[in-house]
């Protein structure tokens, strides 16, 4: 996992989600583009679904990026923007509880 982070900036959390047409090849690999750039940001805690912490510019580049990969004829992109305050705004219930995004994460 390459999570890039700006410590000392004001980090937040975008809950990043899509749906990438995957009928053709094109679109296949649209979406293998998709979920390798998120998780240069963030962690996956569903197929499709990523929690990124990141400051503003960090956010503006991810989704540049993001908006350059997709097709916005046949696929969708969302950001939901949970802020600072993050912690209080999650509650998680049954397996695959995610590894705080704060902790120490040794591979």
């Amino acid at each position: 996992m390459n999570i890039l982070r700006s410590y000392g900036s004001d980090l937040m959390m975008v809950l990043i989600t899509y749906d990438v047409e995957t009928v053709s090849p094109k679109g296949r690999g649209r979406l293998r583009r998709v979920a390798k750039k998120c998780t240069d940001y963030g962690m996956r805690v569903q197929n499709s679904v990523f929690e990124c912490i990141v400051d503003a510019a960090q956010c503006k580049m991810l989704q540049a990026e993001l908006l350059s990969i997709i097709d916005l004829e046949k696929d969708s992109l969302r950001f939901y923007y949970l802020g600072n305050n993050y912690q209080t705004k999650i509650e998680h219930f049954g397996v695959n509880e995610v590894t705080s995004m704060d902790d120490v994460l040794l591979i």
